[in-house]
């Protein structure tokens, strides 16, 4: 870092660049690949940036394709991509004893996100043992339906793949082609899949003061209210936006898909709910299917590009632009609207350059959007909107749901799709870094203002 001078915005997009390039690598070895036959370099290259940048849409089916070292070196990228390639370069600095010195708590803050490096580092040893005891509970759930449905070996190394690709928000799986499909009638499979993406989503700050805050309120015996109260202002907002966007989605697609005999028409009352709920949840950045995305209606997969383009929220394993920044551009709208300058949120006010930094986060991903949309459907002649709009918003998202387009797009259209997951899952958070450091100009220069219009 000191001899290139590489900055955090530089760092961070080449960090995973270099872990896709190191992946792709790996993937092409022959014995990476079950049939023991070395593997084209675009399936490879779509594979591990696919992996790093936890999004989970495939060209070749990761059960069947690749061998039990292909598939470990899939689960090591999305374990170091949910993580962040500083974070974990960080967690074996701390477990080989070496120092840390003051550029790399530097650099380590800013791949986390946060504001301060006040006790950098016993968050991250508190991020190291929360992510693999998740990842471990989730692992020992899952052994409990898969080890009977595909043995001990088979069953355990299934589990502990799946509760990592959950966790880290991957929606890769290597239990067989139609994903969590075969356990749609199954809530145990379907609930343990859904909170680990919900842990992984909700963001490490979230989960400090969470735990902290019932640690406390159970030692001093507070209602939960008075817990609810002691969260901050950002924990109170994530949880708050987090279980409204999963009842609300959930809601929608149990209208819509009712009836649908193509999703979960078919399916009893409960199974309907549950499988509303699970679809709900894996919009938001996941990626597990329990049903078909090809067959749902137009309104669904309406409900679905706004879903999967939010995501989850910050500091945390999913993608999206984040619950927290979508909400701020859309308050920063609104009280333009109303020529309100409080911008207050539970009762706390947010910094102007906060809001405009959440609108430029917002508006850029949305340009990004469109254009890798177009580009796709130039390329990929006789593509409809609705298909190819929900690949690039589910890749730029980094979600990894398809309406079983990936597979059959074209050269040019997998490029597209590999370049809008790094774009989706390096975006905005070089840009947060970027506009949270804004470089002062020399120029001390002064202008007339210019008369424009607009509206």
């Amino acid at each position: 870092m000191k001899k290139w001078s590489l900055s955090s915005e530089h760092l961070i997009p080449l960090s995973f660049l270099g872990a896709i390039i190191l992946g792709t690598i790996l993937l092409m070895l022959p014995f990476s690949a079950a049939s023991g036959q070395s593997t084209d370099f675009i399936t490879a290259l779509f594979t591990a940036t696919t992996s790093v940048c936890v999004t989970g849409l495939v060209v070749v089916d990761t059960y069947s394709h690749w061998s039990v070292f292909g598939q470990a070196v899939i689960l090591v990228l999305a374990q170091i991509g949910g993580l962040g390639i500083i974070t974990v370069f960080s967690m074996l600095l701390l477990v080989t004893k070496r120092k840390f010195s003051m550029g790399q708590r530097m650099m380590l803050k800013d791949a986390l996100n946060l504001n301060t490096r006040s006790g950098i580092l016993g968050k991250l040893v508190r991020i190291m043992l929360g992510t693999f005891t998740v990842e471990l509970i989730g692992a020992v759930l899952y052994s409990f339906t898969l080890v009977p449905l595909l043995g001990v070996k088979k069953g355990i190394w299934a589990s502990v793949f799946n509760s990592v690709s959950a966790f880290c928000n991957a929606g890769m799986d290597i239990i067989g082609p139609t994903s969590m499909g075969q356990f749609s009638s199954q809530p145990g499979m379907l609930l343990t899949t859904m909170l680990l993406i919900v842990m992984g989503g909700l963001g490490y700050v979230v989960w400090f003061d969470v735990s902290s805050g019932v640690k406390y309120g159970f030692k001093k015996g507070y209602t939960p209210v008075q817990v609810w109260k002691r969260f901050s202002e950002h924990t109170k907002l994530v949880l708050s936006l987090t279980f409204s966007l999963i009842l609300l989605g959930a809601v929608a697609i149990f209208i819509f898909e009712y009836d649908n005999p193509g999703t979960i028409g078919n399916m009893s009352l409960p199974d309907k709910i549950i499988n509303s709920f699970f679809e709900s949840v894996t919009l938001r950045t996941a990626g597990f299917a329990s049903f078909s995305q090809r067959r749902m209606t137009e309104t669904s997969c309406i409900v679905s590009y706004l879903l999967m383009f939010i995501g989850g929220s910050p500091i945390g394993t999913a993608g999206g632009v984040k619950t927290v920044t979508f909400f701020l551009a859309t308050m920063n709208i609104i009280t333009y609207i109303n020529q309100d300058k409080k911008n207050l949120v539970f009762h706390r006010r947010v910094d102007d350059d906060l809001m405009r930094k959440a609108t430029v986060i917002v508006a850029v991903s949305s340009f990004t959007v469109v254009v890798m949309t177009l580009a796709l459907m130039a390329t990929n002649r006789g593509l409809g909107i609705t298909n190819a709009l929900f690949e690039v918003v589910s890749a730029s998202a980094t979600v990894g749901l398809t309406r079983d387009l990936t597979p059959s797009l074209n050269l040019a259209g997998r490029i597209i799709i590999i370049i809008s997951m790094y774009l989706g899952r390096i975006g905005p958070i070089s840009m947060a870094i970027f506009f949270a450091n804004p470089k002062k100009s020399n120029n001390t220069s002064k202008y007339a203002d210019g008369e424009f219009y607009v509206g």
